[in-house]
């Protein structure tokens, strides 16, 4: 297993070795790291040793054009892209590349994985058949990835999609689950096995304000806070943002903030996933979009550029399964994100 995590000086060190991105201000600051605002992202895909390949020499390609942010799950692909993911940073770190201290790793876990069931899950623990968060569950699924990856510590490890239980479980006995959760992860974290945790969803945080399905961030700050005091580790959350999804942004649900301003307050780093929301964002757009953005060439690159453009996104992840997909998404980073005044026109009509 590689040793480290990364660090200030090493991701910035990343940085300085591509200024003409840096120049068009595509690396920014997360939690003291300087990230790339494009990140990989490895869920599709079958899981076959072809697919396995092309992520590999995906991740690489990503990472030699100035991409250092990296996000997979033991669920995806059956721990596959896990471990592609793991043999693409390890070829990168021997060949001299890369270094560890440079490149942020992200995982998740939540959901049962076949091979990577513990053994003595409590059925208690168990909601739908199908997603546990106990703090037994979350060490042995947190040593499977540290394995699958070959890293000793991992960079930021999500609960994933924990709104999942809601459907089982009312949100006095979520809520105490997930200070169980935090507080796992606190101990983790101390033991140099993780150095950030957060939580990675799909529509918690996108429901509106009273809704039974929703997550309060307010709430699981207050959590963290009590699980880690004032120097807790919660200090990420991932969520789709794109064209289509724009709640977290827009919607004032979070005690009368967004969530992106929430997270802000709070000193919590926002991850967009679902950038071109599956590729179904890569064609047919206004065109008024392209009027907007005449530096970019394709409907998926806007759609790229007006997520990482977003007032509160720090990295914007967009799945590339190919090092095709890798060069297209790269060109982005010699373009300068929106000014603020650009992207809030985008809500408006065009005079």
């Amino acid at each position: 297993m590689y040793s480290g995590f990364a660090n200030p000086e090493g991701t910035a060190r990343f940085a300085s070795r591509f200024p003409r991105q840096t120049a068009a201000g595509f690396f920014r600051q997360a939690q003291g790291l300087t990230v790339s605002s494009l990140g990989i992202g490895t869920y599709l895909g079958n899981p076959d040793d072809a697919t396995d390949s092309s992520y590999a020499a995906s991740v690489s390609r990503a990472v030699r054009g100035g991409i250092n942010f990296i996000d997979t799950s033991l669920n995806y692909r059956n721990q596959r892209s896990e471990i592609s993911a793991g043999a693409a940073l390890h070829g990168l770190f021997d060949s001299g590349t890369a270094k560890r201290d440079e490149i942020v790793v992200a995982t998740k876990a939540g959901y049962l994985v076949p091979n990577a069931v513990p053994a003595g899950l409590r059925k208690a623990d168990l909601m739908g058949g199908m997603h546990c968060m106990a703090p037994e569950f979350l060490v042995d699924q947190l040593e499977r990835s540290r394995r699958n990856l070959g890293l000793e510590t991992i960079d930021i490890f999500y609960l994933h999609n924990p709104e999942t239980q809601l459907a089982e479980v009312q949100a006095d006995e979520f809520y105490s689950r997930i200070r169980e959760a935090f507080i796992a992860l606190e101990g983790l974290a101390r033991r140099g096995m993780l150095r950030f945790y957060g939580t990675a969803t799909w529509d918690g945080y996108r429901r509106p304000a009273g809704d039974r399905a929703r997550i309060s961030l307010t709430r699981l700050v207050q959590l963290a806070e009590d699980a880690g005091g004032p120097g807790h580790r919660f200090r990420f959350i991932q969520l789709p943002f794109n064209l289509a999804m724009t709640e977290a942004y827009l919607d004032k649900s979070e005690e009368g903030r967004s969530v992106m301003e929430a997270a802000r307050v709070a000193g919590i780093d926002v991850v967009g996933s679902a950038s071109i929301l599956q590729a179904r964002l890569a064609r047919g757009l206004p065109g008024q979009l392209a009027e907007r953005m005449p530096d970019t060439r394709s409907d998926a690159q806007r759609a790229l550029q007006f997520s990482r453009s977003t007032p509160g996104i720090a990295v914007s992840l967009v799945g590339m399964s190919t090092p095709a997909h890798v060069e297209e998404n790269l060109e982005i980073a010699a373009i300068c994100p929106l000014a603020e005044t650009s992207f809030r026109d985008l809500f408006s009509p065009q005079s």
